[in-house]
């Protein structure tokens, strides 16, 4: 098994996707245990953001994110899925 898909297969059994995805939606900010950033999908999934967040963290940006979404990982929000950020950008 080559080294991609070895990652590829742990990164499937912590329940992420297996390819990152792009989104576009609303940055919000939460002030629910202590805060963190949302995102409010077009499609309507509200999301708790990890990672790469620093360029979009204004409550209301329009923005598109490329990540990986985490279903199986529990954050103390619990205000929805978590995706990991790999990159973000306002349009």
């Amino acid at each position: 098994m080559d080294g991609r898909r070895a990652a590829d297969d742990a990164a499937a059994r912590r329940g992420y996707t297996f390819s990152m995805s792009t989104i576009r939606g609303t940055v919000r900010r939460s002030d629910l245990e202590g805060g963190h950033w949302q995102l409010e999908a077009d499609d309507g999934t509200t999301y708790v953001l990890e990672g790469a967040t620093r360029p979009i963290e204004q409550d209301g940006a329009k923005v598109e994110v490329d990540g990986a979404v985490d279903e199986e990982a529990m954050g103390i929000a619990m205000t929805g899925p978590i995706l990991r950020v790999k990159t973000a950008r306002r349009v």
